[in-house]
């Protein structure tokens, strides 16, 4: 099977063992020693990523890439298998910043590494925290908007790694909300960004805001 015709839900799960904190490479196991607002002292047990730069405020970035479509903006999105949920998961474009790059940089390099869009950026969101409780893991919320009238944008060459299996669809920013559900029952695992953009959107409209 080519690395084109595979499917990410065609990757299944071999073995789970534990990792000794020496061989670990991205992540590392962290105890915090604080006091409570009452002056107690308490320890916490979390994660970090090893892979910050250290000239970064942040890990990494997630890109809300829009498709300007004549039927209707849709919403850039992959499926990637993720080995820790054991599942293909529904996520948006997303990736590590390199030493001395911006969270807008990253973002558009990202973008035409793993979809072959080319975009412009047109927002980034304050720092953001991903599961805050388990570990420090930030990045920003890039806004990209994708001319699809560009020479550019017609012949699409992703520059994937040798790891990276990834398929890319898009889905309409007004149907985003109803297809997360349908995509759940279909077996995929829903990145938490996607769902909550979806949730916002949904929001907004019962809401009428």
């Amino acid at each position: 099977m080519s690395k084109l015709s595979s499917k990410a839900s065609d990757a299944k799960i071999i073995s789970t063992e534990p990792l000794m904190i020496k061989d670990a490479r991205w992540t590392k196991l962290v105890l915090t020693t604080y006091k409570d607002p009452l002056g107690q002292v308490r320890t916490w047990e979390h994660a970090e990523r090893a892979t910050r730069p250290k000239d970064s405020p942040i890990d990494g970035v997630g890109i809300v890439a829009i498709l300007q479509k004549a039927s209707g903006p849709e919403l850039l999105l992959q499926k990637q298998f993720r080995p820790p949920v054991h599942k293909a998961v529904i996520e948006i474009p997303a990736g590590l910043v390199d030493a001395g790059e911006s969270a807008a940089e990253s973002a558009v390099r990202e973008l035409r590494e793993e979809t072959g869009y080319h975009g412009v950026v047109s927002e980034v969101s304050p720092v953001m925290f991903n599961d805050p409780g388990f570990c420090n893991t930030n990045l920003n919320m890039v806004h990209v908007t994708v001319d699809m009238s560009l020479p550019e944008n017609q012949n699409l060459k992703p520059e994937l790694e040798d790891n990276e299996f990834i398929e890319v669809f898009s889905l309409p920013l007004k149907k985003l909300y109803a297809e997360c559900k349908r995509l759940e029952a279909e077996g995929y695992a829903i990145d938490a960004r996607v769902g909550t953009l979806a949730e916002g959107i949904e929001i907004a409209r019962r809401w009428k805001l």
